[in-house]
C-alpha cells in the first residue's frame, strides 16, 4: 500500500496539474487495518462509545463489513461528539470526536489525500504537515525579516476558520486534482456528518470540525488555494519590493518592503477570503512598520517605539545585539505568559494533595514541556521567570495542603534539592 501512495506522490510531484481519477479501490481490507493499527486507542471516544480495544475484537469482521458497506456506497459517517475544552484564554474551543470506525476511514483518507497534496504545497506552509513545526514557521519569519528590506508587517486573522470554511469551495478545490466521484462524495459525506452537542443534532453546513482526522489536511487544502496560491502567483509576481508569507494553518504573516504594497495586499486580502467564505478579525488585523530599520526610522519621525506582532505565542521585537547592531528577537508573548502561568497555579493547587515525590516528577514533566516550546534563541529570560514563578506558587500550595507540614524557606529549598526541577535551556536557535 506504501509503494501505491508513493507512485501516488510521485505523479503529483512530477506534473503541473496531475489527475487522478480511480482512488476509491486503495480504501482496502490492508490499508483500514494499517490505520486501525496506527491510531492511539486512548483518544476519546464517540457517540457510540466504542473504543479501539471493543473494535478490535473483532476486527477481521469489522473491516470486511466497512469494506463491504464502502464499496456499495452504503457507509455513512456518524455525526461526530462535541465535546469543549478550556483554551488558554478562558474561552471553550469546540472539537468533533469521531467514532472510532470513521476515524478508520478517515486515516485512510487522509493517506491518499496527503499523498496528492503534499508535493504540491508550497514551503512557507508549516501547520500539520510531517517534519515541519511551529519553530521552523517562527525561523522562517525571523530570517525573512533579520536577512531582508521588510518595513511592514501584515498582521491577520482569519474569524473562525475551521467553523466557516466553505463546502462548495472546499470541493470544489479537491476535484481540480481529484476526479474519482467517490473520493468526492465520501468527503463530502464527512462535511455533512453534523455534530451531536448536548444530545441534539446539529447540521453542518460549513466548517470542519476541529478535532477530526480529516480536518487539518482539508484546512491545508483549503489554505494552500485561497491564500497561498493566490500569493504566490498574483501578490508575489507584481510586487516591486521584497515580500515573504508564512503560514501555519489558519495563521499567517506577510511582510513587504514598501508600505504601499502591504496595504494593497491588506486590501486585497479582505476581498481574497471574503469570496471564500471566511472575514478577518479586524480588531486582530492590521498593518505595522517593522524590520531592522523601524527604530531608526520611527525616531527620526518622532514616533517612539516600533511596534510589535504575535505568532505562534511568540512576540516579535525590534532591539539591538551586543554590539549596538539592530535585529530582530522573539520572546513568549505576554499574553501566553499569563496564559501558561495561570494555568500552572491553577494545576498546582488541583494536585496539592499528592504526595511531594509524585507532584515533583509531574511537575518536571511539565516544565520540560514548557521550555521545549518556548526555548527557542532570545527567549531566556521568559522561560527563567516562568520557572521562578512556578516555584513562588509551589512554595505557596505545599504550605496550604491540608494537615501536613508547613515549609520555611529553607526547608523548601533543600526539598528542591532533593527534589531537582529542570532550569530553562534553549532547544532550538533561529540561527544554525
Amino acid at each position: 500500500m506504501e509503494t501505491k501512495l508513493e507512485r501516488i506522490a510521485d505523479k503529483s510531484r512530477n506534473e503541473k496539474r496531475p489527475i487522478f481519477t480511480s482512488l476509491y479501490h486503495l480504501i482496502n481490507e490492508e490499508l483500514l487495518k494499517q490505520c486501525h493499527k496506527e491510531l492511539d486507542g486512548n483518544k476519546a471516544e464517540g457517540i457510540d462509545n466504542v473504543s479501539k480495544k471493543e473494535y478490535a475484537e473483532n476486527l477481521d469482521e469489522n473491516i470486511k463489513d466497512l469494506v463491504i458497506r464502502l464499496k456499495n456506497k452504503a457507509y455513512k459517517p456518524a455525526p461526530a461528539l462535541r465535546v469543549y475544552i478550556p483554551k488558554d484564554n478562558g474561552k471553550m474551543r469546540p472539537l468533533g470526536i469521531s467514532i472510532y470506525e470513521d476515524k478508520i476511514v478517515q486515516l485512510a483518507l487522509k493517506k491518499i489525500l496527503e499523498a496528492i497534496y503534499e508535493p504540491k504545497f508550497q514551503d512557507n506552509m508549516y501547520g500539520f504537515r510531517a517534519n515541519n513545526s511551529c519553530h521552523k514557521a517562527i525561523k522562517y519569519v525571523h530570517k525573512s525579516i533579520s536577512t531582508t528590506r521588510i518595513n511592514y508587517i501584515v498582521d491577520a486573522d482569519i474569524k473562525g476558520f475551521f467553523d466557516h470554511i466553505d463546502h462548495d469551495w472546499m470541493i470544489r478545490f479537491i476535484e481540480y486534482n481529484i476526479k474519482d466521484p467517490n473520493i468526492i462524495g465520501l468527503i463530502k459525506k464527512y462535511l455533512k456528518a453534523g455534530i451531536m452537542d448536548k444530545g441534539q443534532y446539529v447540521a453542518t453546513e460549513e466548517g470542519s470540525a476541529q478535532g477530526n482526522i480529516i480536518s487539518p489536511v482539508l484546512a491545508n487544502i483549503y489554505v494552500h488555494f485561497v491564500l497561498v496560491l493566490w500569493y504566490k502567483e498574483i501578490i508575489e509576481k507584481r510586487a516591486e519590493g521584497e515580500n515573504f508569507l508564512v503560514v501555519y494553518a489558519d495563521d499567517f504573516i506577510a511582510g513587504f518592503q514598501y508600505q504601499r504594497e502591504a496595504q494593497a495586499y491588506y486590501e486585497a486580502l479582505k476581498k481574497r477570503v471574503s469570496k471564500f467564505g471566511l472575514e478577518l478579525e479586524s480588531s486582530k488585523s492590521k498593518i505595522i512598520k517593522f524590520g531592522k530599520f523601524a527604530e531608526q526610522n520611527r525616531k527620526a519621525l518622532g514616533q517612539g517605539k516600533p511596534e510589535t506582532f504575535d505568532f505562534l505565542g511568540f512576540t516579535f521585537y525590534c532591539s539591538r545585539t551586543r554590539q549596538g547592531k539592530p535585529c530582530i528577537k522573539v520572546k513568549t508573548s505576554k499574553k501566553k505568559f499569563k496564559q501558561k502561568v495561570k494555568a500552572m497555579k491553577v494545576w498546582l493547587y488541583e494536585n496539592r494533595d499528592i504526595r511531594v515525590r509524585e507532584l515533583m516528577e509531574k511537575l518536571r514533566i511539565k516544565l520540560l514541556g514548557h521550555y521545549r516550546y518556548y526555548g527557542i534563541s532570545h527567549n531566556s529570560n521568559m522561560i527563567g521567570t516562568f520557572r521562578h514563578r512556578t516555584i513562588e506558587y509551589l512554595f505557596k500550595v505545599l504550605n496550604r495542603r491540608s494537615n501536613r507540614k508547613s515549609y520555611s524557606w529553607e526547608g523548601f529549598n533543600e526539598m528542591l534539592k532533593h527534589h531537582k526541577l529542570p532550569y530553562p535551556k534553549i532547544y532550538f536557535s533561529l540561527f544554525d
